[in-house]
C-alpha cells in the first residue's frame, strides 16, 4: 500500500523507528491483520495508544499514535489520529481517477448504495467495485472504506451519514465524489439539529466536495429540491422522482413482492421488474439509476443490476415465520418517514396484517406527537393489529386504539403475536436501532410456538 515515510510526509507527522511498508489500515487492536497500520484512536472512555505496541507484537507493521512518549519499533506520531485518518484517506483517494458516488439522505441511503453497487457489479464485476460495508459512513468508517481502494477498482460508492452540521462537509471533502446524491430529508435526527430545514442544509453539504465537473443527483419529489439545486451551484444536475417532473422517472405498478417499472431517462426508456416492495423502493431504484447513468453505466446494466438486487439485511427482508406466516424484517432502523413506508408495504398485502413497532429515537420534543401520528397512520392504513414495545411506543398503541397491545418484553410480545400467526398472516417488525427489534424477529421465525412460550419472561400486555 505505502511506506510509513510516505504517510508521514502526507500527514506532516513524525516517523518513529523503522520505515516499514504497510498493506492495510485498521483501528481495532483485537482484530489486527498482518502488515497493517494500526491507528490508535482516542475517545472518552478508551485510548488506543495503550495498545500500540501490542498491535505490533500481534503482527501490525506499525502504529499511528498521538502519544509522544511511546517508543515503538515502527510508528508515526501525529497530533490527532482521528483527523490524521481522514487526511490519509483523502491523500489515498487522490491517487485513483475513478467515478466515485457519494450518497446521503434521511431514509434509504443504504438501500440506494446497495442498489447502485448491484448495478455496478453488473457493469463490471464485484471485485471492481468498492462500496461502504455496513454502517461505515462516519468520520472513521468513510476513511477506512476509501483506504481500501486498489488498482482493480473501477467504481466506488460511499455512504455518508451525519448527526450534526459540518459532518457531511468533512466527509465529502475527504471522498471528493464525482457524483453526489441526496435521497431525501426527513425528521430523522431532528432532535439533534432542531428542524427538518437544518437537516436539509446538512445533507446539502455533500456538494461541497463534489468535483466541478461532477453530477448532483437530487430527489425532485422532495420539498428541499430547490435548496439543493442552489447548493449544487453550476455543476450538472440530474433529478429523479415519481411525482414531480424529473430527468429519471417511472410509471409503476406496485404489488406485494415488488413493482413493475417503466423507467424514463435521458438515455432512453426501459422496463424493469424491481424485486423489493414499496413505493419508497421505486424512488430508491430511480436514485440508483440516475447515479449509475452519471457514472457512465448503460441502461441494460441498470436493468440487470436492479432486477438481481437481493435487498439489504434488516430492510423489508422476507422470512419464513411460525405457522406458515410471513415475517417482514425491517428492524435495521426507524424514523417517521420510514415507518410510514413500511406500513404502506404491509397494508398492500392481503390477509391478516400484524404490525410490531418499537420506539423511534432522536426526535426531540416532538417524539410523543410523532409516535402518536404513526399509530394513527397504521389504523388509517387498515392494519389488523398493532403490537408495541418501548415507552414512547405507548403513544402509538393509544392512537391506534382497539386491537393495539403494548408489551414490556420482546418475549411476551412475540408470544402474543404468535397466537395470531397463520398461513394467511403477514407480520412486519420495525423500530430504531437501539430497540433491537431483531430479537422479536428471532422469536417469530423459530420452529414452533412452544419455543416462544418457553422464552416468556416477566412482563405483559397493557
Amino acid at each position: 500500500m505505502m511506506r510509513l515515510s510516505e504517510a508521514a510526509k502526507a500527514l506532516n507527522g513524525k516517523l518513529i523507528g523503522e520505515d516499514v511498508l504497510f498493506t492495510s489500515i485498521g483501528t481495532d487492536s483485537r482484530a489486527i491483520v498482518k502488515d497493517q497500520l494500526f491507528v490508535a484512536l482516542r475517545g472518552e472512555h478508551f485510548d488506543g495508544n495503550v495498545y500500540a505496541q501490542e498491535s505490533i507484537e500481534k503482527g501490525a507493521a506499525a502504529a499511528m499514535v498521538s502519544d509522544d512518549a511511546l517508543d515503538l519499533s515502527a510508528g508515526l506520531q501525529v497530533s490527532d489520529t482521528r483527523l490524521a485518518l481522514g487526511q490519509l484517506a483523502a491523500y489515498w483517494r487522490n491517487k485513483f481517477d475513478i467515478p466515485l458516488a457519494a450518497i446521503t439522505g434521511s431514509n434509504g441511503k443504504t438501500t440506494v448504495k446497495e442498489m447502485l453497487a448491484s448495478i455496478l457489479h453488473a457493469a463490471e464485476s464485484e471485485s471492481a467495485v468498492l462500496s461502504t460495508k455496513g454502517n461505515f459512513n462516519n468520520d472513521i468508517g468513510l476513511p477506512l472504506t476509501l483506504l481500501k481502494l486498489r488498482s482493480e477498482h473501477r467504481y466506488a460508492v460511499a455512504e455518508m451519514g451525519m448527526n450534526h452540521l459540518g459532518e457531511i462537509s468533512y466527509l465529502t471533502k475527504i471522498g471528493r465524489p464525482t457524483v453526489a446524491l441526496i435521497n431525501n430529508a426527513t425528521t430523522a435526527h431532528v432532535g439533534e439539529l432542531g428542524s427538518v430545514e437544518m437537516i436539509a442544509h446538512a445533507k446539502g453539504e455533500i456538494f461541497e466536495g463534489l468535483a466541478d465537473d461532477g453530477t448532483a443527483i437530487i430527489n425532485a419529489d422532495d420539498t428541499f429540491a430547490p435548496l439543493w439545486k442552489t447548493l449544487a451551484g453550476k455543476r450538472h444536475i440530474t433529478t429523479f422522482g415519481v411525482d414531480a417532473v424529473a430527468d429519471v422517472s417511472a410509471d409503476y405498478q406496485l404489488d406485494s413482492d415488488g413493482s413493475s417499472l417503466h423507467v424514463r431517462t435521458p438515455s432512453g426508456d426501459i422496463a424493469i421488474r424491481l424485486p423489493v416492495a414499496g413505493l419508497h423502493n421505486v424512488r430508491n431504484a430511480l436514485a440508483a439509476t440516475a447515479a449509475a447513468l452519471a457514472m457512465g453505466v448503460n441502461l441494460a446494466k441498470v436493468k440487470q443490476g436492479l432486477e438481481s438486487f437481493g435487498g439489504v439485511k434488516g430492510r423489508l427482508q422476507h422470512k419464513a415465520g411460525i405457522n406458515g406466516a410471513l415475517v417482514i424484517d425491517d428492524t435495521y432502523n426507524a424514523n417517521p418517514a420510514s415507518m410510514r413506508a413500511a406500513i404502506d408495504v404491509l397494508a398492500a398485502r392481503s390477509g391478516n396484517k400484524l404490525l410490531v413497532l418499537g420506539d423511534m429515537g432522536e426526535l426531540g420534543d416532538d417524539a410523543s406527537a410523532m409516535h402518536t401520528s404513526i399509530g394513527q397512520y397504521a389504523k388509517q392504513s387498515g392494519i389488523s393489529t398493532l403490537y408495541t414495545l418501548g415507552e414512547l411506543s405507548r403513544d402509538m398503541a393509544a392512537a391506534f386504539g382497539a386491537n393495539a397491545q403494548h408489551f414490556d418484553t420482546p418475549e411476551t410480545l412475540a408470544a402474543s403475536v404468535a397466537k395470531s400467526m397463520t398461513t394467511h398472516s403477514t407480520v412486519l417488525v420495525k423500530g430504531s436501532r437501539f430497540m433491537r427489534m431483531e430479537r422479536v424477529v428471532g422469536l417469530l421465525v423459530q420452529a414452533d410456538e412452544q419455543n416462544i412460550k418457553a422464552n416468556i419472561k416477566d412482563g405483559g400486555a397493557h
